[in-house]
């Protein structure tokens, strides 16, 4: 049997065994809706994760073939950055829709429906037409509107069946997190094989596929919420208010309507930023504005300055579905005996290492709380702001002992450099999820949420500006190994070492002030 087929199989057959091993022997302390939600965020992360893989392989190899090798990198990610970057935006209006006028079953199972019908419409280009622009971004377009209804109102809907102080929050938000890299793990690993080795369309539509298998999950145990997450007022789905529409249909409307305007954006990376800027702006503003209308509104303050870590440990670990997929295409040895494993697979390394260690991290951190010695969340950014640049530095290290020896960067290099990613991720994205249902005031969590997520788009965004210091400086493809992956190591090391650990020393220096504001929330 083919290596990389074995993987697929083998890695199916591990999730099929774990996932109900960690569902049983949680099972009696956590409320039905966490296990709903576990497999409805599975799946959607199974579409996400299977297009991540993907998309700027496909990019260089497929749309944008035509133009040189350089050119088609500093295109490539800089339209990937701003899809992802697109994808945490969106979640700001989905936040605030769900929260006021739509509720979060209704805005879960719209954004569902968004993202099936971008990857259907992308699957299709694949088979049905040539590839083409602008159809290509639409059902990106379709994807980033879903995604923006779909993700904040799944993470904050878990947070309506837990109280505020509820030392258990921690743990099901881990338990959550296993849930989103179950999907990534499987996507990557199934997804990037069809992708790579049969055919661009079958990864795409296999991605959907998982969409469409998230929506049935949920729609079917809706039963199961109580009266959480329904529709605030009944009168958005009943009055009337323009054309015999309620405002609820004519949210919907207008969401479809969105998507052939967000896809012209996607061909203009300088608005892109400029808007990306300001809406980032007035967001954290708002935050402040918000802080002064609230008691404990000081708590709405560590949001605003974790807001600004968040985004740079985000601006250095996306470099996974960027640069770093890049580096592992054209200078890791990829060969297993007589296999290749296809780039594009490696993406799975950290949803397994999540899947291994978030049930360990889950015990950990209730297991500190019962001793009264559980970090506080800002302590646990700074964990993970210093983990990740010692991931930098092992990639760092390989590129350089392959530049010395003249041969390609060895696996286990980039093998441990995703496994302390995944550990200081671990420390940093739960925590975050948790931390915000903890800190924001019950009415504006969805808002919260989706200003949560903004902070991913800003480091998205600027994940594709570091990229793009790698690219220009590879643009001729005959140099010498050195020249080639020399640009690599510079920006890695600049930026993923030495800056990462300068926001990790000031973010330490401001955690007892940080603790202070968060007013007895840990």
């Amino acid at each position: 049997m083919d290596f990389v087929l074995g993987l697929i199989i083998v890695g199916w057959l591990f999730c099929l065994i774990w996932i109900p091993l960690v569902i049983k022997a949680n099972w009696k302390i956590h409320p039905r809706a966490l296990f709903v939600c576990f497999f409805a965020e599975m799946w959607e992360r199974f579409s996400y994760y299977g297009m991540r893989a993907l998309l700027t392989l496909y990019m260089v190899k497929v749309v944008f073939q035509q133009i040189s090798s350089g050119e088609a990198d500093v295109k490539s990610l800089a339209i990937y950055g701003s899809y992802t970057a697109s994808i945490y935006l969106g979640p700001i209006i989905g936040g605030i829709m769900a929260d006021k006028y739509l509720g979060f079953r209704k805005a879960i199972l719209l954004g569902g429906i968004l993202i099936s019908i971008g990857h259907i419409v992308l699957a299709a280009q694949g088979i049905v037409a040539e590839t083409n622009e602008l159809f290509f971004f639409v059902a990106l377009s379709f994807i980033v509107v879903g995604t923006g209804y779909f993700k904040p109102n799944i993470s904050s809907f878990l947070g309506k069946f837990y109280d505020q102080d509820d030392s258990r929050k921690d743990s099901a938000y881990n338990i959550f997190y296993m849930g989103i890299n179950v999907g990534a793990f499987l996507s990557a690993l199934t997804c990037g094989y069809l992708g790579e080795e049969v055919g661009w369309h079958w990864g795409f539509g296999l991605a959907g596929i998982g969409m469409l298998l998230g929506l049935f999950v949920f729609w079917k145990n809706l039963k199961h919420f109580g009266n959480e997450g329904l529709v605030p007022q009944k009168k958005y789905d009943n009055e009337s208010i323009f054309a015999g529409f309620s405002l609820n249909k004519l949210i919907i409307l207008l969401s479809f309507i969105a998507v052939p305007l967000w896809a012209l954006l996607f061909s203009y990376d300088a608005v892109f930023k400029f808007g990306l800027t300001g809406i980032t702006i007035a967001v954290l503003a708002y935050l402040i504005y918000l802080s002064t209308k609230y008691e404990n509104g000081s708590r709405l303050l560590v949001v605003l300055v974790l807001f600004l870590f968040h985004a740079m440990f985000w601006a250095l670990f996306e470099q996974a579905g960027g640069s770093l997929t890049l580096i592992t295409d054209r200078f890791v040895d990829r060969s297993i005996g007589n296999s290749e494993i296809p780039a594009s697979q490696f993406q799975a390394l950290n949803a397994f290492f999540i899947i291994v260690f978030a049930p360990v991290f889950s015990w950990l951190w209730m297991k500190l709380n019962k001793l009264k010695k559980e970090p506080s969340t800002p302590l646990k950014f700074v964990y993970s702001l210093v983990l990740l640049a010692i991931g930098f530095l092992v990639i760092v290290m390989g590129a350089t002992s392959a530049i010395a020896s003249g041969q390609k960067i060895i696996i286990w290099a980039i093998i441990f450099m995703y496994l302390f990613h995944t550990l200081g991720e671990l420390c940093l994205s739960p925590v975050g999820l948790s931390m915000i249902t903890k800190l924001s005031p019950a009415d504006i969590v969805g808002f919260t949420m989706g200003a949560w997520f903004l902070s991913y788009s800003v480091g998205n965004k600027m994940a594709t500006e570091i990229g793009k210091l790698i690219s220009i400086g590879n643009l001729d493809e005959g140099s010498s190994m050195e020249a080639q992956i020399q640009p690599y190591v510079d920006v890695y090391l600049n930026w993923g070492v030495y800056v990462v650990l300068g926001c990790a020393l000031i973010l330490l220096c401001l955690v007892p002030l940080l603790k202070k504001l968060m007013k007895g929330i840990r």
